[in-house]
């Protein structure tokens, strides 16, 4: 089976399938030289726990019936279609490499607008995102757009003495810019209220992490935005609730620097400074409001008033979602994208299926040897443990339909190839990609890698130091 991504999604379905289907060979293909996706470049660098994941990760790499494939981008350096012939399958696990855009005046025009995506990836080594430069020194306030647990990273890192920071495997130059920064305020801002299901999406743990910062004050939240009787919610709404009404422990009088979590907003335009017209200074934001007489209706939906406001902002971020591209190659090989919800279209256990392939005109069909698991399958939502449960379903569909011989690819069906032949998987591929002059990246050569980052790490006192560019991660191989 080839696996197209190294993130929770593509570890936990080949973990899986590789202990329910006896002498199962997975290749994974990364276009990195590096593994793990998100758990390495989207987990904030304060939560080293949230990373334990990697120690299971690390076993199923080790496996003699695993191949790492690291640096090759499958549809960019290689076609989709070369992986087709040499396996039984192919499970996409990629990902959503992309953040949703607000589409607003000034957002692609002003200096000091980021998405949160690269704002994380920049902290924590993603090359991509590496010469981001964020200004975090521009000014003292700084706006998030969304207020999911990706938002509230962001203003945690914007609040958390820089000493704190410099205990985690953060960048150095990111620690660097950090410890610069101006910003004293950070405005968390969501369309709708703080009940309302889906949309105020932190958690509690996060919100404690950021009301209990030393030196950090928090907003309080209007009394009628939030229920007077709490006890009667369910235990989670209970305890959130009651957490945001107690606040912070810290008084503004004793703080250097504060935050709010602003709800019933929606951003209207960034605004342009007026001595530097380049560069954000203020958001106006349309006031929204509940349409339902019950404020705390976790359903209710919202509307703009027409009234506007306008917060004062060096600095904004937006983290509305992420969101999956499809792979170029994907439609060649019958493989459809809803490009509406950033998915391949499955039955939900990670068969990818095509309305036009049923034995009834209007009946969708499983792709044979075709599948899915993780962002790309169900949409970007979820942490990782919904990441590993939703694999973890991806995996039995594959056992299921191995064990009961449904078809797969090149006409090969479940226990076996038909044809008496074995697939040759990256040996099949591998000529190809050394005509093209690709570098492949194996396990033994992460290994190597994650060796250097530690000891880099270590040279400074904490975890691990990483690479922040191909050339050199490539460079401790050579």
């Amino acid at each position: 089976m080839a696996v197209i991504g190294s993130g929770p999604a593509g570890f936990y379905t080949a973990y899986k399938v590789m202990s329910k289907i006896e002498h199962a060979v997975v290749d994974m293909y990364e276009h990195l030289p590096v593994p793990y996706g998100l758990v390495r470049f989207g987990v904030a660098p304060d939560h080293p726990e949230v990373k334990n994941c990697q120690d299971k990760f690390a076993e199923v790499g080790s496996s003699s019936r695993f191949n790492f494939i690291g640096n090759i981008d499958i549809g960019k350096d290689l076609p989709l279609s070369s992986l087709e012939p040499h396996y039984d399958a192919i499970l996409f696990a990629y990902g959503a490499s992309k953040d949703k855009r607000l589409r607003i005046p000034g957002e692609n025009d002003l200096k000091g607008i980021y998405s949160a995506r690269a704002f994380v990836g920049w902290y924590n080594g993603l090359p991509e995102y590496a010469d981001l430069a964020p200004m975090v020194d521009a000014g003292e306030e700084a706006v998030v757009i969304g207020q999911g647990n990706v938002a509230l990273d962001v203003a945690r890192t914007l609040l958390t003495d820089i000493d704190v920071l410099k205990k985690t495997d953060m960048t150095d130059y990111a620690l660097e810019a950090l410890s610069k920064s101006r910003v004293k305020r950070v405005r968390v801002v969501g369309r709708r209220g703080p009940m309302q299901k889906f949309k105020a999406a932190f958690t509690i743990k996060e919100v404690r992490e950021l009301l209990t910062l030393p030196s950090v004050s928090f907003d309080p939240i209007p009394p009628t935005l939030l229920p007077p009787n709490p006890s009667t919610l369910p235990r989670a709404a209970k305890r959130l609730t009651q957490l945001l009404s107690k606040g912070s422990p810290t008084p503004p009088s004793s703080s250097t620097k504060s935050w709010s979590l602003e709800f019933l907003l929606s951003p209207t335009s960034f605004n342009p400074s007026p001595t530097s017209p380049t560069n954000l200074s203020s958001i106006t934001l349309e006031k929204t409001t509940l349409q339902s007489p019950n404020p705390f209706d976790s359903s209710a939906k919202v509307t703009g008033t027409g009234e506007r406001t306008t917060f004062p902002a060096s600095l904004a971020f937006r983290s509305i979602g992420y969101q999956s591209t499809p792979i170029p190659g994907m439609s060649a090989l019958g493989i459809p994208f809803d490009q509406k919800l950033g998915i391949i279209p499955n039955d939900l256990y990670g068969r990818i299926i095509t309305p036009s392939a049923g034995p009834g005109e209007h009946t969708a069909a499983h792709i044979p040897g075709m599948y899915c698991a993780g962002w790309v399958k169900r949409g970007p939502t979820g942490v990782i443990a919904s990441t590993m449960n939703d694999a973890f379903a991806t995996a039995e569909g594959i056992a299921q339909d191995w064990e009961g011989r449904a078809m797969f690819l090149n006409g090969t069906g479940g226990g076996g190839a038909r044809d008496g032949e074995t697939r040759l998987g990256w040996e099949g591929v591998r000529k190809e990609a050394e005509q093209r002059g690709l570098r492949r990246v194996s396990w033994g050569d992460w290994e190597r890698i994650d060796a250097s980052e530690r000891e880099r790490g270590r040279r400074r006192g904490k975890e691990r130091e990483k690479f922040a560019s191909v050339r050199e991660m490539l460079g401790v191989l050579d």
